[in-house]
């Protein structure tokens, strides 16, 4: 990681398959990388108010809570969090007021595109 001044992203994603390509390919768009495997070790990264987080990005399909219902939780520590939704069935996907949505799969432009976006 080449810049202190780096944007936080926290990759919530319980394959570890494609957590890892996410994460790899955000890395290499020089963003810094925070990486949890499902919404359980998001939420300890969240409660941790001395961790700054700049993104959340979530799969929608995650084991015991979702995406969805993470994203309220993360709402309520950190009410101006930006939450963009991965999901491979993006068309049929409701997202949140405020919320962005990526459809898997996606490519290295897409995401840096959509992540720049999301950040400004």
């Amino acid at each position: 990681m080449s810049s202190a001044n780096a944007s936080i992203i926290l990759v919530v994603e319980d394959d570890a398959i494609v957590r890892m390509l996410i994460v790899d390919v955000l890395d290499e768009l020089e963003f810094q990388v925070l990486e949890a495997d499902g919404s359980e070790q998001a939420l300890k990264i969240l409660k941790d108010t001395r961790q700054h987080v700049d993104l959340m990005m979530t799969d929608v399909g995650l084991p015991g809570m979702d995406g969805r219902e993470l994203a309220i939780e993360a709402r309520k520590l950190r009410p101006t969090l930006p939450i963009l939704f991965a999901s491979g069935y993006a068309e049929s996907i409701d997202v949140p007021e405020g919320m962005h949505l990526i459809g898997k799969p996606f490519s290295i432009d897409q995401l840096r595109d959509k992540v720049k976006g999301i950040l400004g």
